[in-house]
């Protein structure tokens, strides 16, 4: 069977992935635009952590599960289990994040030990940490290169037989896909486009609503410190810190629904990242802001992603937010499942196209 994947950020690349490895005929299309999402993304893998209740979090939840076993058959994914805090000066708060991963733990073991620390043992985690903050922390929690994840996807893909078509590529009216050098034929298309499904999808009468969400991002380099065991860090906002190797400092981010393709890094944006990166962790003041990343999220309505078939024929996988690290890999399985006919063994209702 020979299935054209459109777009190779995370969401395309896992799925592409995972239908070379069960031995499909795949192509993977892509127009290479600036600000790709996954280029952008911080790379959490800490779902647990996450206030939401709704459908989306059974989803998150079994991709943190299949991480480990993911992780264990790509070679070079970046994926490493670092541990996570939640950090807050209310104690209140603590308590509440505390009761919450106990209870989730129940069903996710991967969350590992939940334990809750004092600011001077949240410190000796995390040292630019504010010194008020306590944390509660997981063990579990976990952080993944997105650059590197995608490259790792894309190369086991082509080492398995899948082929590259670069370029814009458009539906026409009666369904077939085209590309700079003509058709592109395919039993099967998966349209994993990012915050550009909409337009790709729209020649076929179909009104996606996923809108481009601006997310800036901004990296900090701290030369000669050990940062590769810090922990990624959580405050009760949604912006965060994490850590990789090398003295590198992750640190977002905005979320600007209006902003559509601006790919700008604007000075509102980044004072934002900063003014909330060094209130929580202000031992960062004298670190070296290395660079801002800008990429656009796929955004819906009601905040859940699209997955699932169109018609027969045609599957979609966007509209991951702020998730998709986190959520694509485990999606990208779901969504070879239905491209190929099959069913996903997992309930994909709540993230149907047609829901809108």
């Amino acid at each position: 069977m020979r299935v054209l994947v459109i777009g190779s950020g995370i969401g395309g690349a896992a799925t592409a992935w995972h239908l070379a490895a069960r031995g499909a005929e795949v192509v993977v299309a892509d127009a290479a635009r600036p600000g790709t999402a996954t280029e952008a993304g911080a790379g959490i893998v800490s779902p647990w952590t996450s206030r939401r209740d709704d459908a989306l979090y059974p989803l998150a939840a079994a991709a943190g599960r299949y991480y480990r076993e993911f992780a264990e058959q790509l070679p070079g994914s970046s994926f490493e289990v670092v541990g996570g805090m939640i950090v807050s000066a209310d104690d209140t708060e603590l308590a509440e994040a505390q009761q919450r991963l106990a209870e989730r733990a129940a069903d996710a073991p991967e969350i590992g030990e939940v334990r809750r620390l004092d600011p001077a043992q949240a410190r000796e985690l995390f040292p630019p940490l504010a010194p008020g903050l306590g944390a509660v922390h997981l063990a579990g929690a976990g952080r993944v290169d997105g650059h590197e994840l995608r490259r790792a996807l894309l190369q086991d893909a082509e080492r398995r037989g899948a082929k590259f078509v670069e370029g814009e590529v458009a539906f026409r009216a009666d369904g077939t896909v085209a590309g700079v050098a003509g058709p592109i034929d395919a039993d099967s298309v998966v349209v994993a486009a990012g915050a550009w499904s909409r337009d790709l999808l729209a020649p076929l009468g179909v009104d996606l609503p996923v809108t481009p969400h601006r997310g800036q991002i901004s990296h900090f380099d701290l030369p000669g410190t050990d940062t590769a065991a810090w922990p990624v860090v959580l405050p009760r906002t949604s912006h965060y810190l994490l850590a990789f190797g090398g003295g590198r400092v992750v640190a977002g981010a905005t979320r600007e629904a209006g902003s559509g393709f601006d790919y700008r890094v604007t000075a509102a944006g980044q004072r934002e990242v900063l003014d909330n990166a060094l209130a929580v962790a202000p031992g960062l003041a004298d670190a070296t802001l290395a660079e801002t990343r800008v990429g656009f999220r796929p955004g819906t309505p009601d905040g859940l992603p699209v997955l699932g078939s169109i018609r027969p024929g045609l599957a979609v996988s966007t509209g991951f937010g702020a998730g998709g690290l986190t959520n694509a890999p485990f999606a990208g399985k779901l969504i070879a499942a239905v491209a190929l006919g099959e069913d996903p063994g997992f309930d994909l209702t709540p993230f149907a196209p047609d829901r809108f």
